[in-house]
C-alpha cells in the first residue's frame, strides 16, 4: 500500500478524539488581517469552516476589514482621521464602513464558504436586533501635557446587548453565520465596532467552546521570541506587567480576558497566514497558537 494513504489514515485517526471534543459545540472565528487579502489562504479558511460544519461543530465567523475600508475611503475622496491611533468614524465614514463590511467583504466570505459546499449567510449586528451598541469612550494621556483626555471617535461603538435568538435559529437550520461588526444603537445611530471586541461579545453570548483570533503573528511570544502554547489569565497579566506582552498584543490579550469573563471556555490567538490554521488548532494535539484559559 502507498505510504501516503497510511499517513492520511493516521492523521484522521489522531484527529478523531479532537473532532469528538468539539462535536455540537460552538466555535467563533474572527477572520481578518493579511489572510483576508490572499485568495489561497481565503480558500483554505473557507474549507476549514466548511469542514468544521461537516464535523458537527457550529462555526460562527466574525470578520474585520480595516484595510478595505481605508482603500474605499481613499477612492471616495474621504480623508481618514485618527485620534490616538484609532480611526475617527464620522457620519460619512460610517456609511462607507457599513457598505464595505456588511456588503462587499461579508458577501465575499459567504460566497467562499458556499463554494465549499456549505450554507453560509451574511449578517451584521442590525439583523434580527442581534447586537446593540453604544458610543465607545476612549481616553489617552497627552504626551505634551501629561493630562488624560477623552477621545471623540464619532460613531465607534462597544457592544452592550447581544440577542442570540437569530444565531440559534441558524445553527438549528445547519447554516453558518458570517457576521460584520456593525450594529445599531438605541439612539438610532449606526456604530462601527472593533471586530475583536464584537467577536468576543458574540462568543460570550453563545458560551462558545473556543474563540479563535486569526492574526498576523503566531501567538503570544516569550522574551526569547518562542511561542507560549498556553496561558492562564493570571499568568498573562503577569507577562503584561513585566513587559513580555507589549504593544499591539496587549489590547488583543485584554480582549481575550473580556471574552473569558463573558463565558467563553478558551480563547486562542493564532497566525491566520498559516494555511488551515483553524483545523490545526482544533483537531491536532499541538495546536497552532496561544490558548488562554480562565
Amino acid at each position: 500500500m502507498d505510504n501516503s494513504y497510511s499517513d492520511d489514515a493516521s492523521i484522521l485517526a489522531k484527529a478523531l478524539p479532537f473532532m469528538q471534543r468539539y462535536e455540537g459545540k460552538t466555535v467563533v472565528v474572527k477572520y481578518g488581517g493579511h489572510a483576508m487579502g490572499d485568495p489561497a489562504l481565503g480558500q483554505a479558511f473557507a474549507r476549514d469552516i466548511a469542514l468544521l460544519k461537516q464535523s458537527k461543530v457550529n462555526p460562527i465567523v466574525v470578520h474585520g476589514g480595516g484595510p478595505q475600508i481605508g482603500s474605499m475611503l481613499e477612492k471616495m475622496g474621504i480623508e481618514s482621521k485618527f485620534e490616538g491611533g484609532l480611526r475617527v468614524t464620522d457620519a460619512k465614514t460610517v456609511e462607507i464602513v457599513e457598505m464595505v463590511l456588511a456588503g462587499s467583504i461579508n458577501k465575499e466570505i459567504v460566497a467562499m464558504i458556499n463554494a465549499e459546499g456549505e450554507w453560509a449567510i451574511g449578517l451584521c449586528g442590525k439583523d434580527g436586533n442581534m447586537v446593540f451598541a453604544e458610543k465607545a469612550t476612549k481616553t489617552m494621556i497627552d504626551p505634551q501635557s501629561n493630562i488624560e483626555r477623552v477621545l471623540d471617535l464619532g460613531f465607534v461603538g462597544e457592544p452592550t446587548e447581544v440577542d442570540r435568538t437569530l444565531i440559534d435559529l441558524l445553527a438549528r437550520s445547519e447554516m453558518i453565520p458570517v457576521i460584520a461588526p456593525v450594529a445599531p444603537g438605541r439612539d438610532g445611530h449606526t456604530y462601527n465596532i472593533n471586530a475583536d471586541t464584537f467577536a468576543g461579545a458574540i462568543a460570550g453570548s453563545q458560551q462558545a467552546k473556543r474563540l479563535l483570533f486569526l492574526t498576523d503573528v503566531p501567538g503570544v511570544l516569550d522574551k526569547n521570541g518562542e511561542l507560549i502554547p498556553e496561558l492562564s489569565v493570571k499568568r498573562a497579566k503577569e507577562l503584561i506587567a513585566d513587559g513580555t506582552i507589549s504593544g499591539g498584543m496587549i489590547p488583543k490579550v485584554e480582549t481575550c480576558f473580556d471574552a473569558l469573563a463573558r463565558g467563553v471556555e478558551g480563547v486562542v490567538i493564532l497566525n491566520g497566514k498559516v494555511p488551515h490554521a483553524v483545523l490545526i488548532e482544533l483537531f491536532t494535539e499541538y495546536g497552532a497558537g496561544t490558548l488562554i484559559l480562565r
